[in-house]
């Protein structure tokens, strides 16, 4: 049991801790009230010198339609009796630093197209509210970024510009530039100066490019772009004398050197005749080359013909020969350089027409080892002076049709002549394949006036329509291999008369069906009988 005495010293240390926690809670309530009372005393001082209540600065600030040379800035209304205030800084990134270049002032709209502005140039712009009632109470500034467009004085590219490794880029004259830049999917690949006679001309030509790509030819005058056009260079020219319409095609092609190549441009190139303003004549061929078109949807028209000597090959794709306006009816190639070797002539995608004798003549006791029509249009070749396709002279190892339309011609001379020069030795091969052959030796003329002994033909899926002719009537042609051939209207062409010698054989397996051509007169022979569509015959163009 605890003594009273100590029940009183208890109960005393409790009463005196409680009385120190009173006085220390005390001191401490006053010491805060003090500090308050002080903090409030130096924040009254503070807000003297502010607004309390400063207009909102502008909200949903935005920079929109940015041009060359405009753009407009858009905003939220803060409220009524303001107006706005907006500056601009350019080449500038939000820093603001220096003198505006552009200040707007009692701007009462909350949308303001501002035009007048640099192109290709950063700008940093600000708003602030302006309040008309208390200065004091003006915002502070909301701030955007943007950049105006680049320019774009490009002129578009014309096929005729475009090259394998090259294009020519073309603006307004006068119009300052220092600089090409030429990138491959936004990555820079060449850069190359733009010189002072290229900017007073609006012309340059960006070189050191690569055959079937697609660049971006930027141009800019410092760093500023003026111009920016996508392109696609051509397919390889394999190094090409580039021709363009009005340049010098026959002394170009006389001067040239084996192995030279000339790439023309879309347009008509004349061999211009030198006796008679306005006509064609021809061009003499002495080394091998080769002349193409470049572009397929702008085929060159060449007005003239060819004369081929001393066993110069020549390939020749993608033109037009028209010989409308030829001085003479010569043919289109006539080879003349007796017992010389001609390697190739081989003619691919391209059309023949408007020619007056025929469209070749070997007259010569020469040897040409192929000569080749490939996927060509051959038409209106009168033949009056010459069969269609003419060898007297001479020998042609390899003489190939091959998926070729030819119509319209030779009206009263034959179709394929070859005379006998068997003296030259060799076994002339005729081979005509997938062709599409309308109208031609109609007269009652032959289609193979074949005499060089030892011929062999071949006359393999073709169409034949409407001829007089027959086959041959001569004992040295080689009764061809006849393999999947439609013929109609031709009423002459498979009736065999062996002993009468009017026609020496017929195409005893061929077949006769309508193609029914779509226009044969404007030389359309799309074929719309199915079943002759199906046995695949006939110059595979029309066969849809």
């Amino acid at each position: 049991m605890m003594a009273t005495s100590d029940s009183c010293n208890i109960v005393n240390y409790k009463k005196e801790t409680q009385n120190m926690k009173h006085i220390a809670l005390y001191t401490m309530m006053f010491g805060l009230g003090t500090l308050a009372l002080t903090s409030c005393d130096d924040a009254m001082d503070e807000i003297t010198s502010i607004v309390l209540n400063r207009d909102f600065a502008p909200i949903g600030l935005e920079a929109k339609s940015a041009t060359e040379n405009s753009i407009t800035l858009e905003w939220t209304k803060s409220h009524d009796n303001v107006t706005y205030t907006i500056e601009l800084f350019a080449d500038d990134s939000l820093t603001f630093e220096g003198t505006a270049s552009n200040t707007y002032t009692d701007i009462e709209a909350t949308k303001l197209k501002i035009s007048g502005l640099v192109y290709d140039t950063k700008y940093s712009a600000r708003v602030m509210t302006i309040d008309n009632d208390d200065p004091n109470r003006n915002s502070k500034w909301s701030n955007v970024f943007f950049r105006t467009s680049a320019q774009q004085i490009f002129e578009t590219p014309t096929e005729n510009d475009i090259a394998d490794r090259s294009v020519i880029m073309t603006w307004p004259a006068g119009e300052a530039a220092t600089t090409v830049r030429v990138y491959v999917d936004d990555n820079l690949v060449k850069e190359q100066p733009v010189t002072a006679d290229e900017v007073n001309e609006g012309k340059v030509v960006v070189t050191g490019l690569e055959p079937e790509t697609a660049y971006t030819i930027r141009l800019y005058n410092g760093e500023k772009q003026r111009g920016s056009k996508d392109i696609t260079t051509i397919a390889d020219l394999n190094g090409a004398t580039l021709v363009h319409e009005g340049d010098d095609l026959r002394t170009l092609i006389e001067a040239a050197n084996d192995g030279d190549v000339f790439a023309l441009y879309g347009g008509t190139h004349i061999i211009p005749d030198s006796d008679t303003e306005g006509k064609a004549s021809s061009v003499k061929v002495t080394k091998s080359i080769t002349i193409k078109g470049i572009y397929p949807t702008n085929v060159p028209v060449i007005k003239g013909r060819f004369e081929i000597y001393d066993g110069a090959s020549l390939d020749i794709s993608q033109v037009v020969i028209d010989g409308i306006d030829n001085s003479t009816t010569d043919q289109a190639f006539n080879f003349k350089t007796a017992e010389a070797t001609y390697p190739r002539l081989r003619v691919e995608n391209a059309e023949i027409k408007n020619f007056g004798k025929g469209v070749y003549y070997l007259n010569v006791a020469a040897t040409v080892q192929e000569l080749t029509f490939y996927n060509c249009l051959i038409h209106d070749i009168v033949c009056d002076g010459g069969d269609m396709f003419d060898c007297r002279k001479g020998r042609i190892d390899a003489l190939n049709f091959l998926q070729c339309t030819i119509y319209n011609s030779a009206a009263a001379r034959d179709f394929i002549r070859m005379d006998d020069a068997s003296a030259l030795g060799g076994t002339p091969t005729i081979t005509v394949d997938h062709c599409t052959i309308d109208g031609c030796a109609n007269g009652g003329k032959r289609l193979l006036y074949v005499r060089y002994v030892g011929n062999v033909i071949n006359w393999t899926n073709n169409i034949v329509t409407n001829t007089g002719a027959v086959w041959s009537n001569q004992s040295k042609t080689g009764v061809p291999q006849f393999q999947n051939n439609v013929y109609f209207n031709c009423a002459k062409l498979n009736i065999a008369d062996v002993e009468g010698k009017t026609n020496m054989f017929a195409d005893e397996a061929g077949k006769e069906a309508n193609p029914q051509y779509k226009d044969a007169a404007n030389g359309d022979f799309t074929v719309g009988n199915e079943s002759v569509s199906k046995l695949g015959v006939g110059d595979p163009r029309w066969n849809k």
